[in-house]
């Protein structure tokens, strides 16, 4: 009997590891898995966000980085009942392609991709601000994702740029 228990003991801390060790190397996909949960059972999956926004309409985002080293912004969208409505990676060429030059402003970028983990940086001459993330761009090669915003805080200008010493997914370094 005591074998017994100790055996399914260890595979309750097996299945454990296990769900843990898929949530940190599949978050998106163990995202989508909890759509139509309450929000503590997001925060009890993945932890406490690195950012929270709450919108005029009831709804609400919480985003998960994993700037400045990491390479992902992911955003876990909630209903206005709290039920978790879309879990997706927001550092993407698509994400960031609808991104609207002009019209969107420092707040549009932090409720879309957070704050920025890398020091901004300030051009005098330009007279822009820019804010940078890491990402995967075409899914495997590091690159950055950078913001710029004019003095009144509007964005001017994005730029994705190839980060020619950060190697790729591949694992091959360059």
């Amino acid at each position: 009997m005591r074998i017994r228990l100790a055996t399914m003991a260890s595979l309750a801390c097996v299945a454990a590891l296990t769900l843990g060790a898929c949530t940190a190397l599949q978050p998106e996909q163990t995202g989508q898995r909890l759509i139509g949960s309450d929000q503590s059972t997001v925060r009890s999956t993945f932890g406490e966000p690195t950012d929270t926004f709450r919108f005029p309409n009831g709804t609400s985002r919480w985003l998960y980085s994993g700037q400045p080293l990491g390479h992902t912004v992911y955003a876990a969208d909630f209903d206005a009942t709290g039920k978790l409505v879309s879990y997706r990676q927001m550092l993407t060429e698509a994400e960031i392609y609808q991104a609207q030059v002009g019209a969107w402003t420092k707040q549009d970028v932090l409720e879309r991709f957070g704050m920025p983990r890398e020091p901004t940086q300030y051009y005098p001459l330009m007279k822009r601000e820019a804010w940078t993330y890491r990402m995967y761009q075409a899914g495997y090669q590091t690159a950055h994702f950078s913001c710029y915003f004019d003095e009144n805080g509007v964005l001017q200008q994005t730029m994705i740029i190839v980060d020619p010493l950060g190697g790729d997914r591949r694992g091959r370094s360059r």
